[in-house]
């Protein structure tokens, strides 16, 4: 199926169960469809803890200018400004934990300009909470085992996420094993993740 969030142009939040998974990452790079280069700021700590995006690392070529940011302010304070501006196919911010200044107003600001400007807003979180929060649609993404390599049996394949969309203004909320081959992103719908690994098990006995 496709994507289960019709609207492109607006804030997503996206949280990880476990703080140093890449799959949020992933999972964002994954939606992200523009030849435009792509706004990527971090705060220090999540810098710190998963490092700064490697281009040979993505998904496919991405333009991206990336900003260090020491506190979840400044990132938040980049990311408006960064929605101002038509260059950018997107703007991806990364906040650790659960900042004060990350409240109810801040995430309803980036919504709005988000819309307002047509430019896709994304906001990783880790080590976080879902509090109270005006992004559109708010994901939990963990990774699961990947696909088999189609050349080396040894070496991962494509990513594998388990994707639980558990708030979503205009979409159908539900939770999905969605796969990424270098191209699209499709969702498996109502597959538990549990599920999912006793039936790669079973494929490759």
């Amino acid at each position: 199926m496709s994507r289960p969030t019709p609207k492109d142009a607006t804030l997503s939040e996206v949280f990880s169960p476990r703080a140093i998974d890449a799959a949020a990452v992933g999972f964002v790079l994954a939606h992200l469809d523009t030849a435009k280069p792509v706004l990527w700021i971090q705060d220090r700590l999540s810098r710190k803890e998963t490092g700064r995006p490697h281009l040979r690392g993505l998904p496919r070529p991405i333009e991206i200018i990336h900003v260090d940011a020491n506190r979840p302010v400044d990132v938040l304070w980049a990311m408006e400004e960064g929605l101002r501006c038509a260059a950018f196919g997107a703007v991806l911010g990364e906040v650790w934990g659960d900042p004060a200044v990350l409240d109810f107003t801040a995430t309803k600001r980036l919504a709005l300009r988000s819309e307002a400007h047509r430019i896709p807003a994304w906001l990783i979180r880790r080590a976080a909470t879902a509090g109270l929060s005006a992004a559109r649609n708010r994901w939990r993404v963990a990774s699961l085992q990947s696909l088999k390599h189609p050349w080396d049996s040894r070496a991962p394949g494509a990513p594998v996420w388990e994707a639980d969309l558990f708030r979503s203004r205009w979409g159908k909320t539900g939770r999905w094993v969605a796969q990424y081959d270098g191209t699209r992103l499709t969702f498996d719908h109502g597959v538990e993740a549990d599920a999912y690994d006793d039936q790669r098990r079973e494929a490759e006995r």
